[in-house]
């Protein structure tokens, strides 16, 4: 975990947040580092429906269980890492203004402030990294981050950090020349990010 709280305001989780909370974690991990070889065979067994969610999970599966983690690594750097850079560029401020560390991350930084969640010393990585901000999500849906869990603070987040642009990354990554294992987890984020928006445009 990229963040850490100072305290914690434990709740009673509904299976459906439950859920919601694992979607984000697993996209934490996966855009935050390589899978692992155990992450890759849990991966495998993924099972999906015939929604874009469930789809998107049934490719992961499949190509998962053809990919090791030597290829996973060798992608991940092309995608996201590079000689200087990688093919996508995965912060908020990069996406919402053409440049790394702008103001998106100054008004994060502030708003990870208020809610008592400090980011860890030795991640170097700056907070508006996608991989970060699902991490995040994943914390205050679950109530390890400080008494803010309700869904008016999860749409809060949301709306401010990544509505205006996860959706637009996430189908970047789908459509990335090195994407191969990448692709449905840009599929997985894309349509796992329309379910989210819909249901918060509700409340």
């Amino acid at each position: 975990m990229n963040t850490t709280a100072e305290i914690q305001c434990p709740r009673s989780v509904t299976e459906e947040d439950r859920a919601r909370a694992q979607i984000y974690q697993l996209l934490g991990v996966l855009l935050s580092g390589p899978p692992s070889s155990e992450l890759l065979k849990g991966l495998a067994s993924l099972q999906g429906d015939d929604t874009p969610l469930g789809a998107a999970s049934k490719n992961l599966a499949v190509l998962a269980e053809r990919t090791n983690p030597h290829e996973a690594e060798r992608e991940y750097n092309n995608l996201f890492v590079g000689l200087g850079r990688g093919e996508l560029l995965p912060y908020t401020s990069y996406y919402l203004t053409g440049f790394l560390n702008e103001k998106p991350l100054a008004e994060l930084r502030n708003d990870l402030m208020a809610r008592g969640i400090k980011a860890r010393s030795d991640v170097k990585e700056p907070e508006d990294h996608i991989g970060t901000l699902c991490e995040i999500m994943a914390g205050i849906i679950t109530g390890e981050f400080p008494c803010s869990n309700d869904l008016s603070s999860q749409k809060a987040f949301f709306d401010a950090h990544l509505a205006k642009w996860a959706a637009l990354f996430f189908t970047d990554l789908e459509e990335a020349q090195s994407a191969i294992f990448y692709g449905p987890v840009g599929s997985l984020g894309r349509a796992f990010m329309a379910v989210e928006a819909d249901a918060f445009a509700i409340q």
